[in-house]
């Protein structure tokens, strides 16, 4: 089982970029999808998560209204779309599937990680 993701970069203060998580090595038709993000000296954050199969969507307080997570069943392929950028999203984003497909903010309750993507926002 693999996540790739990728679509990080650096962008500047109310700007946006999608971030794409790619999974591969099995069907995750069951599976919740989540990203987190995590800053340097801080704890993982919970971003948001995606019930593969209910179409249903969650998103941490920080970024409600300005995130959005979708996924390509065809693709296997999850995405978040960030707008209106500030500086404190600045992170190293990751994707995350749970066996569980239940909605979860804790981060080990996902069983499986992606390598992460930088996301720098400048002011």
């Amino acid at each position: 089982v693999q996540l790739q993701a990728s679509g990080g970069g650096v962008v500047q203060l109310g700007g946006s970029l999608r971030l794409s998580c790619a999974a591969s090595g099995r069907t995750f038709s069951s599976y919740v999808m989540g990203w987190f993000r995590q800053a340097p000296g801080k704890e993982r954050e919970f971003v948001a998560a995606i019930i593969w199969g209910g179409y249903s969507t969650y998103y941490g307080d920080s970024v409600k209204g300005r995130f959005t997570i979708s996924r390509d069943n065809a693709k296997n392929t999850v995405y978040l779309q960030m707008n209106s950028l500030k500086p404190e999203d600045t992170a190293v984003y990751y994707c995350a599937a749970g066996r569980s497909g239940s909605y979860s903010t804790t981060p080990h309750e996902y069983d499986y990680w992606g390598q992460g993507t930088q996301v720098t926002v400048s002011s």
